[in-house]
């Protein structure tokens, strides 16, 4: 029995607590310490007489030199790779000014992002669907009448005039049969082409692979770059912290206003080559503004190659066409040059001309096209770096 006063209903079963998966922890920058820098230095972090330790600074001097080799092993070996990172950085902090305008206005930092990328692939559909079909159909009509520029070209004057200074029908045919004698006789030749096109359907597939990754990168970059540069301005001493980060949102920010402003050069460049292609009568115009953009996003040279290409093109329709055309072309490269450019890049870089030039041409050698494009911003950081850094350290001697 039971005793009175004791309750003799029983207790309901506890439901166990609920397992949630652990938020995934995010690679956070770690907060600023507290204190003095110089407090919280460590005692081998003061410098020392090398002197004292001549086997441990030689030992420290070896494994610094291999290290150098080991990167640059690495660098040679992995360029591909190196071009892709480096092109997903500048295309995210050429959107990133877009992004703080955004930002600007109130909006949280991944909504400004998704609206620059959905703006971007709008952009990027309108073209596909309103260019691209008809810059199929031109290319379709080049190749169509291939055989006639050939045999119009073999018949006019210039190549009468060519053929009887330097002999060029007799050298043509002389090739061409030696080419077909070879396809004939050499086993190895048939060979040597499956090779070629193997090696081409290899270029393909690597450059799918590489625009997939810079795509991706880009997004990636766009979206936590705020975080990486805090990353990297927490790599520098805390006394030099503040200074680093002002010089480094300076040339981060120089680099994404020059690709906006290049970009805006560039699309006025091929705005003003298809109005005049249009008004001259230039042959397949929709073809040849396509390349007139690509090219003028390459500083110093790039209109001026944009100006020759569509010159030739236009000389297939006549002297009358190509002359006035690149009278006009070439007057525009100046407007650009002197006022236009000037303007729109106010904001961004200011670099001096003849260091443009060699930093162009450098950087063009060095890496082609890419090089060429972020020449200019790179000059502009390292004028950046000594006008702030070492004049005022060497003005401190």
């Amino acid at each position: 029995m039971y005793a009175s006063g004791v309750s003799t209903t029983p207790e309901p079963r506890r439901k166990p607590p609920a397992r949630f998966r652990p938020l995934r922890q995010r690679f956070e920058v770690p907060p600023e310490p507290s204190g003095d820098p110089e407090q919280r230095r460590a005692p081998w972090d003061h410098p020392g007489d090398s002197r004292a330790h001549p086997v441990q600074t030689g030992f420290m001097l070896t494994v610094g030199v291999g290290l150098a080799l080991l990167v640059y092993y690495v660098l040679t070996n992995v360029g591909g790779l190196v071009g892709w990172i480096v092109t997903a950085a500048f295309i995210s902090l050429g959107l990133d000014p877009l992004v703080r305008w955004l930002e600007s206005k109130g909006l949280p930092r991944p909504l400004a992002a998704g609206i620059v990328i959905v703006a971007l692939v709008l952009v990027i559909l309108g073209f596909i669907l309103g260019v691209v079909p008809s810059i199929v159909e031109q290319a379709q009509q080049i190749a169509a009448r291939g055989p006639d520029f050939v045999n119009d070209f073999m018949r006019s004057d210039l190549f009468r005039t060519l053929d009887e200074r330097f002999d060029i029908a007799s050298s043509v045919q002389h090739a061409a049969d030696g080419l077909g004698q070879k396809i004939t006789s050499d086993e190895n030749f048939l060979g040597g082409i499956f090779g070629s096109v193997v090696n081409v359907s290899g270029v393909v597939v690597t450059s799918i692979t590489g625009t997939l990754i810079v795509m991706a990168l880009s997004l990636y970059f766009l979206f936590s770059l705020p975080t990486m540069k805090a990353w990297c301005y927490r790599l520098a001493p805390a006394s030099r912290r503040a200074r680093v980060q002002q010089l480094g949102e300076r040339m981060t920010n120089g680099v994404g206003n020059y690709v906006m402003g290049q970009a805006c050069v560039a699309l006025i460049n091929a705005t003003v080559a298809f109005i005049l292609m249009s008004i001259w009568g230039v042959p397949y115009a929709t073809l040849l503004v396509l390349f007139v953009a690509l090219l003028a996003f390459i500083p110093l040279v790039g209109g001026v190659l944009a100006g020759i290409l569509v010159t030739i093109a236009a000389s297939l329709g006549g002297w009358d066409t190509a002359i006035p055309y690149a009278v006009c072309y070439f007057a525009y490269l100046q407007l650009e040059a002197y006022v236009i450019s000037p303007r729109i890049m106010a904001r961004a870089v200011a670099v001096p001309g003849a260091v443009a030039v060699i930093a162009v041409a450098a950087g063009g050698a060095l890496w082609s096209v890419l090089g060429a494009l972020i020449a200019i911003p790179t000059a502009a950081a390292g004028l950046l770096l000594v006008r702030e850094v070492f004049v005022p350290r060497q003005d401190t001697r």
